[in-house]
């Protein structure tokens, strides 16, 4: 078992490999694992495992009564995360690296960073500055029928683009083009898609590339039925322009 311990970054949204992860970071917190990082040579690889906050709540558990409105806010690596900072994020994340990390005059950065690899969070340390992790790096295994399952699931990606752009009265941008390989499809479609963040997790924690693309087969035509039949929906940045993997 290979692992690695790195700083761990917790989000309200799932990262995939291949994504690209803006940042804005003004907490002290993460302003220190920032610094850290950019003490990294530039040559080689700025590394930080994200996490998603389970049911999407920066909290921790509450006690009985009204809040004591004199109470100092909590600070520290942990803050917002309960006593046991494990449990508050779900099992599995994934490496980012960090290619631009730019500190701002007033001490705050801004982050550009790509998701690499998956991980498993074996423990979690909250005895520095920041949260760091001990983690298990997951490889990527094709599984049974990806080539097959990853046409399939373009083709009802490019139908679910046209029903969302349909309901929002738009036209899908032209000239996109989609990947061909199994698992970028697969992380593609999941981040694109418009899912909730343990449905998204879901996906991110699929023991392969196929069984991710089975089920984002299934959710594609679920999604693109219950479009069908909606008058209208929000607003989405979806079919204005091409998800980028970078």
């Amino acid at each position: 078992m290979t692992t690695v311990r790195l700083p761990l970054f917790p989000l309200n949204s799932v990262l995939f490999p291949g994504l690209v992860l803006p940042l804005n970071i003004f907490e002290e917190r993460y302003r220190a694992m920032m610094r850290e990082l950019l003490k990294t040579p530039e040559d080689e690889p700025r590394r930080f495992a994200v996490v998603a906050i389970r049911d999407g709540h920066e909290v921790a558990s509450s006690a009985p009564g009204m809040p004591d409105p004199t109470a100092l806010p909590e600070r520290g690596p942990a803050a917002g995360f309960g006593a046991d900072p494990a449990k508050a994020f779900h099992s599995m994340g994934c490496i980012a690296d960090a290619a631009t990390v730019r500190e701002r005059a007033d001490g705050t950065f801004e982050v550009l960073a790509t998701g690499t690899t998956r991980v498993r969070v074996l423990s979690v340390d909250a005895s520095g500055p920041y949260l760091t992790a001990e983690l298990e790096e997951l490889p990527e295994e094709p599984g049974d029928e990806a080539g097959a399952l990853a046409e399939g699931v373009l083709r009802a990606f490019r139908q679910y683009q046209k029903r969302l752009a349909g309901a929002r009265e738009r036209s899908i941008s032209s000239g996109t083009e989609l990947p061909d390989e199994p698992s970028v499809v697969s992380y593609l479609v999941a981040a694109a898609v418009m899912l909730d963040t343990p449905t998204k997790q879901r996906l991110l924690q699929a023991p392969d590339t196929a069984s991710r693309l089975r089920d984002e087969l299934k959710l594609l035509r679920s999604e693109t039925a219950i479009i069908r039949s909606l008058p209208s929906l929000p607003a989405s940045e979806l079919t204005r322009s091409p998800t980028s993997l970078n």
